[in-house]
């Protein structure tokens, strides 16, 4: 099922599930991409195939809110802002363990191995380095996690699950960089894209979409008593 969240003749914004691929998820798998273009044909019939701008993407085992092109100019006037960092993206993280200080940034230099799918923490002139950046903020302890907001600086390869890991806090539930995470459990991963905001490429206006985090890695945070039946978090 599609969850749009906003859309005009610019842009399609939508909440991508955890375990759903952005694009190309393979034969007989459906993508989000895929997903969100047969429904605009459904409201384009007759005008051939519609136009879909990919602007940024999230992992597959990773939810939250996604912002599509419907148009080439939307397309260039969104890459131009992500490119810029003008866009600002917000994450909430559930981590295994605590962090020495209640909000800092954290910088390191990383190399993506496309053979294996992975990123790993590298020194700053190695061959293929990119910098990646993020500050977190410590919303909540419980146990032996914590909860982060975490405010995406640069976009590199799975980075929030890197540098986290490097930090000594992995995210739970991440069974690439998380060597407690059991592979056998069906426990979703620990990192929700819950905040992004953006310039609209025609009306110029400032626009913002949020959405509460999904999957058990969130429940120790998120109270099941609520009004209109949704779960709210603890902030």
């Amino acid at each position: 099922m599609l969850n749009i969240i906003f859309e005009d003749d610019q842009i399609l914004v939508c909440e991508k599930p955890s375990g759903v691929a952005v694009q190309s998820a393979g034969i007989g798998t459906m993508d989000l991409e895929s997903r969100i273009k047969n429904y605009l044909s459904t409201q384009n019939k007759g005008k051939g195939e519609p136009y879909l701008g990919m602007i940024h993407r999230l992992d597959q085992p990773v939810g939250g809110v996604l912002v599509f092109a419907k148009t080439a100019s939307a397309a260039a006037f969104l890459s131009k802002q992500t490119g810029n960092g003008e866009m600002d993206k917000r994450y909430l993280a559930v981590v295994c363990g605590k962090l020495p200080v209640n909000s800092g940034v954290l910088v390191d230099y990383l190399y993506k191995d496309g053979k294996t799918n992975t990123s790993r923490i590298v020194k700053k002139d190695q061959k293929g380095a990119k910098k990646a950046e993020l500050h977190y903020t410590v919303l909540d302890e419980k146990e032996e996690l914590s909860l982060l907001e975490i405010h995406l600086i640069t976009g590199r390869h799975h980075q929030i699950r890197v540098q986290m890991a490097g930090a000594g806090t992995p995210l739970l539930g991440d069974k690439k960089y998380n060597p407690k995470a059991d592979s056998g459990q069906k426990t979703t991963i620990g990192l929700y894209a819950c905040k992004l905001s953006f310039i609209h490429p025609k009306t110029k206006q400032q626009m913002v979409f949020s959405s509460e985090p999904k999957g058990d890695a969130f429940s120790i945070f998120i109270s099941q008593h609520t009004v209109d039946g949704s779960a709210v978090l603890h902030q």
